[in-house]
This record gives structure tokens, C-alpha cells and sequence, in this order.
């Protein structure tokens, strides 16, 4: 969303309760997701969530280094916060992953705003949950 002098660029993603901030500039590649490597980042299912913007963009990858910020909301709305946030700014960085992003997945650059229900006042359990009745 916002472009610095440098060639850097940050965007933003969120999913859920998590946000995250990816910020590109040029480099050699090195992508970090809160400080740690992402070669580094447990458990593997969200590593490989946040990696498929990165094998995507394929040769474009090398010619820059991607630090990544995320808190708020559970470990899977932050994967997917983060890979949304990388994906948008490589798509800015390199116009032509654009088209390469929406037509593997169209959830790498809009997000998803589904959010959980809100719980109810006179209900039981869920948001939903209603009290049984017996008519007896």
C-alpha cells in the first residue's frame, strides 16, 4: 500500500484476528517471518502456507529480501495473513505475478473477511445454540 523511496515497498494482509506487514526491498532473497528464516519457520503446514507466493514468483525471488511482521489472532490466520501480505507485494514489485497469483489462488490477493459469529445473549452454546424445549 505504500511505496518508499529505495524500491521498498509495504503491504498489508490480515485474516481473521491476525495481521501481518511485509515489507520488500532489494536483496538476495532472504525472507523472514517475525525475525526467523522462513527455512526455520515450525510447524511445516504454515511454513508451506507462507512459501507459495515465494515459489510462485520463482526467479523474481533472488533479487529481493522480504521481512515480515505479523501478530494477533492463532497460528494459521497469522500463515495466512503473512502469505497474503507477500503475495501483494511481490504482485506490485513485479506486475506479471499478478495474473500468476490469481489464477492459482485467488485468496493471495483478496483477502478473506470472514470472521467468527458473535455470540448471542439468551442462547446455549454457540452462536446459534438455542434452549431445548419439551412442550411437556
Amino acid at each position: 500500500m505504500l511505496k518508499l523511496s529505495k524500491n521498498i515497498i509495504i503491504k498489508s494482509g490480515k485474516r481473521k484476528s491476525a495481521i501481518a506487514k511485509a515489507t520488500l526491498r532489494e536483496g538476495t532473497g532472504k525472507v523472514t517471518v517475525n525475525k526467523v528464516p522462513i527455512d526455520a519457520y515450525v510447524p511445516f503446514l504454515y511454513k508451506a502456507r507462507i512459501q507459495e507466493p515465494l515459489l510462485l514468483a520463482g526467479e523474481e525471488l533472488a533479487k529481493v529480501d522480504i521481512e515480515v511482521s505479523v501478530n494477533g489472532g492463532g497460528p494459521m490466520g497469522q500463515s495466512d495473513a503473512a502469505r497474503l501480505a507477500i503475495a501483494k507485494a511481490l504482485a506490485e514489485h513485479d506486475p506479471k505475478l499478478k495474473a500468476v497469483f490469481l489464477n492459482y489462488d485467488r485468496k493471495l490477493l483478496v483477502a478473506d473477511v470472514r470472521l467468527k459469529e458473535t455470540h448471542k445473549p439468551n442462547k446455549h452454546g454457540g452462536a446459534r445454540g438455542k434452549k431445548q424445549k419439551s412442550y411437556r
